[in-house]
């Protein structure tokens, strides 16, 4: 029996305050981390603030892969924070207000930061490190357990969720 939860609409837009950010999963290279390590699997994500979380496994991490799907899931005239990653150069030029803040330098300041994704990645990391690994095939739906279990809310929502599904089927 195939059991579907409750997802985000995928054609669903995000306006208002939005976070965008990219990380790497997995991979050969255990040790390495972040753009240089061989084998990862690059995940991009939008936030908005207050509110949901939408993940994609993308190919890479260049404008050309992420601006479509910026514009497919961010409404024009959005405020958009990321950090100093040159991919996001082209929200410079965009339909979109773009903040930027340089991690190297400052964390946040004022209203220009990007700690909600940031601690979506705790998250997600702290959840899936459980598995001792995921296989690449399947990391996609690992990847969507965790978003739903961040859109869902505490544990004690998430249970009242599943009970409501359980419900439905059996």
């Amino acid at each position: 029996m195939k059991i579907a939860l409750k997802q985000q609409d995928r054609s669903e837009q995000f306006c208002g305050k939005i976070e965008l950010d990219e990380s790497y999963f997995g991979g050969i290279r255990k040790g390495k981390r972040g753009r240089g390590a061989a084998g990862k699997v690059p995940v991009f994500v939008i936030l908005k603030r207050g509110g949901q979380v939408y993940t994609q496994v993308i190919d890479d991490t260049k404008s050309a892969t992420l601006m479509p799907i910026i514009r497919q899931k961010i409404k024009p005239d959005s405020i958009v924070y990321t950090d100093c990653y040159r991919s996001y150069n082209a929200l410079d030029v965009s339909e979109f207000k773009h903040y930027r803040i340089n991690h190297s330098e400052i964390f946040a300041h004022k209203h220009n930061h990007i700690n909600g994704i940031e601690n979506f990645w705790n998250q997600a990391k702290r959840h899936l490190r459980k598995y001792n690994g995921v296989p690449k095939i399947h990391f996609h739906l690992f990847l969507k357990e965790c978003e739903w279990r961040f859109n869902m809310g505490s544990p004690k929502l998430l249970l009242k969720d599943l009970k409501l599904i359980l419900k439905e089927y059996y």
